[in-house]
C-alpha cells in the first residue's frame, strides 16, 4: 500500500480492513485503489469524504499535487460500484429543465379543466375568488395524481441528480475522475468533461482523460485545507483525540 493509507482499525477509511457505516466492501476497495493510484502520480496530500468548496457536495476522495513554487493541481475522485448508483448523480439539468417545463405546462392545463368541472372543489380562502384554492386531492383525478408524482421526481432529479455536472459548473478542482469497477465503463454514461479510472486485475487504468478546468487559486487552497482538515479527523480518531480533549487543552493554554 502506499504510504499515508493505513489507518486504525474501526476507521472505516481505505486500508482498515472495515468499510463505513452503509459503505459497501466494494465501493471502499474503489477509494483504496484511487488512492494508490493518485499517490503514484504525484497527488502527495490525498483525503476521502472531504466536503468541497463552491458547493454542498461531499468527494470520496480529494487530492493535491504541489507544482514548485506555483500553486499545485487538485482533483477529486467519485466511485462508483453499480450503474444506479453512477446514474443517480449524472443528471442533465438542461434536459431535465425541459422536461420539468413539459410536466408543468401539462399540470396547469389540468387544473383548468378541473375547475370548470368541479367547481365545487374551490376553497374560499382569499379576498378575491379569482386567488381561490381548489382542493384537487378530493377526487383522487388519477391524471393529476401521476402529473404530480412526475413533478415531483423531476424537481428532486433537477436539485439532487446532478452532482457531476455541478462539481463541473463550480469548478471545484482542475480535474475530475469517476472511479469504476471492472465491466461498468460504459463511455456514453460518462459525464462531460470527467475522466474514468477503471479497474482491472487490482490496479486502476484511465479509460478516459479528463478535461482540465481552470479552478481559482482560493479554491484550491480552500480544498488544500479541507483535505488537511478531513485527514486531521481521520489521525484524532486513530489517535482517540476528542474534540473534549481538543477543547480542554484550548482552555488551559488561554491566559
Amino acid at each position: 500500500m502506499a504510504e499515508g493509507l493505513t489507518v486504525a482499525p474501526g476507521t472505516g477509511q481505505p486500508g482498515s480492513g472495515s468499510p463505513a457505516r452503509g459503505e459497501t466492501a466494494a465501493h471502499t476497495r474503489l477509494k483504496r485503489l484511487a488512492l494508490i493510484w493518485a499517490q503514484a502520480r504525484g497527488y502527495s496530500a490525498c483525503a476521502v469524504e472531504v466536503s468541497l468548496p463552491r458547493s454542498r457536495f461531499r468527494a470520496d476522495i480529494a487530492a493535491y499535487r504541489p507544482n514548485g513554487k506555483e500553486i499545485g493541481t487538485t482533483a477529486v475522485f467519485e466511485c462508483k460500484q453499480a450503474l444506479p448508483d453512477l446514474r443517480r448523480d449524472n443528471g442533465c439539468s438542461a434536459v431535465t429543465a425541459k422536461q420539468l417545463e413539459k410536466v408543468f405546462r401539462r399540470r396547469e392545463v389540468l387544473e383548468k379543466n378541473l375547475r370548470v368541472h368541479y367547481p365545487a372543489l374551490r376553497i374560499p380562502d382569499s379576498l378575491f375568488s379569482d386567488f381561490d384554492s381548489y382542493n384537487f386531492a378530493a377526487i383522487n383525478h388519477r391524471g393529476y395524481a401521476r402529473v404530480l408524482r412526475q413533478l415531483g421526481a423531476l424537481q428532486n432529479r433537477l436539485f439532487d441528480c446532478t452532482k457531476f455536472e455541478r462539481l463541473i459548473h463550480y469548478r471545484c478542482a482542475n480535474l475530475f475522475f469517476l472511479v469504476l469497477p471492472t465491466g461498468l465503463f460504459r463511455e456514453p454514461e460518462i459525464p462531460f468533461g470527467w475522466g474514468a479510472l477503471v479497474e482491472s486485475e487490482g490496479e486502476l487504468r484511465l479509460a478516459r482523460k479528463p478535461l482540465w478546468h481552470d479552478a481559482t487559486a482560493a479554491t484550491k487552497l480552500k480544498l488544500l485545507e479541507r483535505i488537511a482538515g478531513a485527514r486531521t479527523r481521520v489521525l484524532n480518531k486513530e489517535a482517540e483525540i476528542t474534540f473534549e480533549k481538543v477543547w480542554a487543552a484550548r482552555s488551559r493554554s488561554c491566559p
